[in-house]
């Protein structure tokens, strides 16, 4: 009998920003890989009807803003309390308030790292206190976070230093946590997407930016919410269970490096 590397069977994932777009596919694709699912996000409706096909016994939402440290660990908590071991975090919640660096109100600077970076520690740290509690109860497993980022906090990108700062201090946060939980089986990586066809890049894939970004991506074209979930997948999978503390880039050769 073939055994499937990318199987998910018996796994718990949380999923942050799992109403639409990348958050959703990963869902989708975790729940048919076999995992349950705990899923957040801000959109209380729109999270009840992307759960709507799924079993209700593998699935649990919360609707509240990753930015409230208190609301991230009572979702853990009850998570916890339902499922026992989490094994999964997907940190894809996000949002963007575009605005040129001269023109850049605070309030726009602080609600993208509240909610792109802040949310993404609390999350880490909310998942990290229960994986060790777990541990400490003489439950070990292997459990793995994974971190969205993007090609603009490796590169930059004009009209939103709030988002490309947000997404490179992604890097610290992997690392960190790759370096102080990895003898506990505790893996920690992070993907950075280039233009993926979601309502957040909605514009920039519009007809005033569209050949500019696309000549400039070698496969030229974007990617589809179904690809960007596949390689996060894989690293909650066992299929990458020797990989900890990697910043990779999903973006069709958008960004390359050696």
């Amino acid at each position: 009998m073939m055994i499937n590397p990318m199987s998910l069977e018996g796994q718990t994932i949380v999923v942050t920003g799992a109403a639409q777009g990348i958050g959703k596919a990963v869902a989708d694709l975790a729940y048919g890989l076999g995992a349950s699912l705990v899923l957040i996000d801000l959109q209380d409706e729109l999270l009840r009807t992307a759960v709507r096909d799924y079993a209700a016994e593998r699935v649990m939402t919360y609707a509240g803003s990753v930015a409230d440290g208190g609301f991230v660990n009572d979702a853990f908590d009850h998570a916890a309390a339902r499922f026992g071991t989490l094994h999964g975090l997907v940190n894809s919640a996000g949002i963007i308030r575009p605005a040129m660096i001269e023109k850049m109100t605070d309030e726009q600077w602080r609600q993208v790292i509240d909610v792109n970076l802040t949310g993404s520690y609390y999350c880490v740290q909310a998942f990290g206190r229960a994986a060790l509690a777990q541990i400490k109860a003489g439950h070990p497993a292997r459990r793995s976070i994974v971190n969205i980022s993007s090609d603009a906090g490796r590169m930059g990108t004009i009209g939103q230093i709030n988002y490309s700062a947000a997404k490179s201090g992604m890097f610290g946060i992997t690392m960190s946590a790759a370096r102080e939980w990895a003898k506990h089986d505790i893996r920690s990586n992070a993907i950075c997407f280039g233009v993926v066809e979601t309502a957040m890049t909605e514009t920039v894939r519009g007809e005033k930016f569209r050949e500019g970004l696309l000549a400039r991506i070698p496969m030229g074209r974007w990617s589809s919410v179904e690809e960007a979930a596949q390689p996060i997948c894989f690293f909650l999978s066992q299929a990458s269970s020797y990989i900890t503390g990697q910043v990779i880039s999903v973006d069709g050769g958008g960004f390359m490096s050696a």
